[in-house]
This record gives structure tokens, C-alpha cells and sequence, in this order.
């Protein structure tokens, strides 16, 4: 499907340029954004890759990685029945989602690429992508969502009075769009179309890749050395010290600013229903900003003592690890050079605006707004692009309005899909997406539909 969707974006892109005379805004969007994929996303990633895939070894020779995967065994084992219960992809696909959550999506995606590079060992059709792979971009693309930092950001900055009300939108939105995913990605695997491969067989069959790198697991990862009463003293007083960190950002001088929030909040609010609700979504805001605040330092310090306490020379296994970094951005460079290129090409012959105003009777039927169509074909495409829109609509209409509500909303609770397949899938050379790519879709549709209706029901 991605040879297809690419093929359209290039071809329509200079069709469209050409008839309304505008080829050198396609040509410099298409060089622009392959610009953009290697000195802006893939160079820098490599830097962030460094560091956390460092970490990522550290974790596995310490055994953390395997005692996580062990802890969430029953649901991992429903999701992705493929993959052995104790592999290191497990560990990896949990960290990775318990990041996206809570908006580190520096720590997120060398998480993600880690674990992809642990799938693929268990692959038996090289190039093609499995069912295993598929769940977790779909996970990925429809990753629920605890706080919308950037959106929230952008409402902050252009003064809205409750920037932080569209948390339990995004939440439920991006509720909606992750049970879709799922969904989809296992319907869709049974359909004959996106099997791995109909006509042959596999090289080497799944059980049998399974059950050789199921054998090599206690050897790699098996810690060395035990915990004792003293070791284990050092890591408790260290839990104790962020657990501090932790209560002193949820309630800061004392708990006096949390207070004074406490009382603004209550003074905008009417009636014992939204008195309470009010009271609890101020709570849960506090406390995820203190968890994102302190998740990154916690990981960086707790894996290298944790490792050390365990035996671990930590700095020749963070080096061996950290190696993989800028191998892993390398390799991904063309795949984001040639989806990137595309979506900068088709930008520049203004398709998205061609396709939203053809679509508008449509949309004002439906009761969609229109004001919000472009944004809903740039979210899957462009980040950066996305941003750009959702900072102009609440630019026109305040941030308190609905569609700016909406428009954070959308940009909170859905992914740049193409983005997120193209480094992925392109980390370990994979060319056919199967049913990826129409699952990462579905979920942002879906997604995206939901933000509209659940901002005309909370905030209408």
C-alpha cells in the first residue's frame, strides 16, 4: 500500500503543479523537506539514539528489560502471541509505550527502534513486515496520549484561560483511536490481501526462529550478580530520594501554589459536578507533569545504578550499546527522504488544498468543520506541518474557541503516521508494510473524528 500511496503523492503532486503553474513550489518542497528528513530528524535522532540505546543494554544485561516484559506477560502475550513471553522486544515495546503516555517522545522512539531491531530477529520473511511489527506501529500511531505538551503549549502561549482542558479530550480521543487500531491490525492480518506472503513459504518458519532466540535469552540477559541487603539499601534510598522529587513537584512551596491553582480553578467552576471533576483533572494534570518531568532523569540515573549494583561494568556496556545509534539513523535516511520528499512536493502544488475544498459540502453535512479539514490531511503527514496549522487556527480564533479546542485536540490525540512508518519500518529495511499502513490511517481517522465530537459535547 505505501508503494501506492507514494507513487500517488509524487505523480498528483506534479500533475497538480504543472496545471496550476506552480512546479518550483513543488520541486523546492520535495528538496526542502529531504533536506529537512536528514539534517533536522535523522542527524539529530542519532544524537538522542546514542544515549538511549546505551541505556537500552544496560537495561537488558541487568536483567530490567526481562523482569518488565515478565510483570505485563498476560496482555503482552494477547497483543503479540508471536513473539516468545520472555524476549527482549517485550521490554522494549512496554518502555516504549509507557513513553509515548507520557509525551517523552525523545525517549520514545529509540525505544521503539530498539524493539522493532528485536522483532525483526524474529522474523522469517526479511523485507516484509510481521503481524507482530504491525500491532506495535499500530500501538504506536494511536499511542494513548496523558498529556498533549505541545498543544498545550501553544494555547499557553497565546494566552488561553484553560489550556490544560483539552487533557481529557485528547485521553478519550486517543482511547478511541488506540481500540481501532487494535482492532483493525487483527482483523486485517487474516485478510488474504496483507498476508506476509501467500504464495511461499517462508525460508525459516516463526516457531522455529521463536525457539532459537527463546534459547539465547537467559544467557544474554541473566544479571551476574544478586542484590544484597546493602545493594538493595543504595537503590531503596535512591527511590526514596525521586519519590521526595516527585511529591515536592506535585505540591510545590508546600503545597502552597497547588493551593492557590486549586482555588482559580474552583472560582471558574458551577455546580458539586463540575466542582469535582474540576478538582480531580487539576490533580491528575499535576501529577503526569511531575511524571514527565522526572521520568527522563529517573531512567538515565536508575539504569546505570541499577546495572552497576548488579555487577555490570556500566560504561563498556553503554559504549556497545550507544554504537547502534548512529548505525540505526543511517540506515533510515533514504526512507525518510523519499515519504518526506513527497509530502513536501505534494504541499507545494496544494493538494491538501484542492482535496479540502472539494470535500467541504460533504464535511458541513456531516457537521464537520471545514476550517479543520486541512489539518486533519496534514496530521498524518507532517508534524511540523501540523503544527504550523493548529498555531494558525488558534491564531484566528482565540485560543478559547472551539475549533482551536478541536484543533489541539486533533494535534494531542493522532500521530504523524507516514513519519513514524518511514523511520520504523525503515530501521530494520522493511519495504512491505502489509496492513500497517491502512491501520496507522484508520486510527488517525478515527481519532481525529472523535476530537471533533467529543469537543462539540464538553465544550459546546
Amino acid at each position: 500500500m505505501l508503494n501506492f500511496i507514494w507513487l500517488g503523492l509524487v505523480v498528483a503532486a506534479v500533475l497538480l503543479g504543472g496545471w496550476q503553474g506552480c512546479l518550483d513550489d513543488v520541486v523546492k518542497g520535495g528538496f526542502d523537506m529531504a533536506r529537512a528528513a536528514v539534517m533536522d530528524i535523522a542527524l539529530p535522532l542519532s544524537a538522542i539514539m546514542t544515549i538511549w540505546l546505551g541505556m537500552m543494554r544496560l537495561a537488558e544485561k541487568s536483567g530490567l528489560v526481562l523482569h518488565l516484559g515478565r510483570m505485563l506477560r498476560p496482555i503482552l502475550r494477547r497483543l503479540f502471541p508471536e513473539v516468545p513471553a520472555d524476549h527482549p522486544a517485550m521490554g522494549s515495546i512496554v518502555m516504549n509505550i509507557a513513553a509515548n503516555m507520557l509525551g517523552l517522545g525523545n525517549a520514545a522512539t529509540p525505544l521503539g527502534l530498539r524493539a522493532m531491531s528485536e522483532l525483526q530477529k524474529l522474523n522469517p520473511y526479511p523485507g516484509v513486515a510481521t503481524n507482530a511489527m504491525c500491532t506495535f506501529l499500530a500501538i504506536n500511531t494511536a499511542s494513548v496520549q496523558l498529556i498533549p505538551v505541545t498543544a498545550i503549549a501553544l494555547l499557553t502561549i497565546k494566552g488561553g484561560k484553560n489550556p490544560t482542558a483539552i487533557v481529557g479530550t485528547a485521553l478519550l480521543a486517543t482511547l478511541c483511536a488506540q481500540i481501532t487500531g487494535l482492532m483493525a491490525v487483527k482483523l486485517f492480518e487474516r485478510m488474504r490481501i496483507f498476508r506476509a506472503n501467500p504464495d511461499t513459504a517462508p525460508s525459516v518458519s516463526t516457531e522455529a526462529v521463536a525457539a532459537q532466540v527463546a534459547e539465547e535469552i537467559p544467557e544474554v540477559l541473566m544479571p551476574p550478580t544478586r542484590l544484597s541487603d546493602w545493594r538493595l539499601a543504595v537503590l531503596g534510598a535512591f527511590l526514596l530520594f525521586f519519590v521526595f522529587l516527585f511529591f515536592s513537584a506535585v505540591f510545590p512551596h508546600g503545597g502552597a501554589d497547588f493551593s492557590r491553582s486549586l482555588s482559580d480553578h474552583l472560582s471558574n467552576t458551577h455546580g458539586t459536578f463540575d466542582t469535582v471533576v474540576g478538582v480531580i483533572s487539576l490533580v491528575a494534570m499535576s501529577v503526569i507533569k511531575s511524571l514527565s518531568l522526572l521520568a527522563v532523569p529517573f531512567f538515565l540515573s536508575f539504569f546505570p545504578l541499577y546495572a552497576a549494583l548488579r555487577g555490570i561494568k556500566v560504561y563498556e556496556e553503554f559504549v556497545d550499546g550507544a554504537k547502534e545509534g548512529f548505525a540505526v539513523a543511517v540506515r533510515i535516511m533514504p526512507y525518510l527522504v523519499a515519504i518526506l520528499a513527497a509530502v513536501g512536493m505534494f504541499r507545494g502544488a496544494h493538494g491538501i488544498d484542492i482535496i479540502a475544498a472539494q470535500l467541504k459540502p460533504a464535511l458541513d453535512y456531516f457537521g464537520f468543520p471545514p476550517e479543520l479539514l486541512t489539518l486533519a490531511f496534514m496530521r498524518p503527514l507532517s508534524g511540523s506541518g501540523s503544527i504550523a496549522l493548529v498555531s494558525d487556527i488558534i491564531t484566528t480564533y482565540g485560543p478559547d474557541h472551539l475549533y482551536s479546542q478541536m484543533a489541539g485536540t486533533i494535534l494531542g490525540s493522532t500521530e504523524t503516521t507516514f513519519y513514524v512508518l518511514a523511520v520504523y519500518f525503515g530501521s530494520v529495511g522493511i519495504r512491505r508494510t502489509r496492513h500497517a499502513v491502512a491501520a496507522g490511517l484508520l486510527a488517525d481517522a478515527v481519532g481525529i473524528i472523535a476530537s471533533v465530537k467529543i469537543c462539540q459535547l464538553m465544550f459546546h
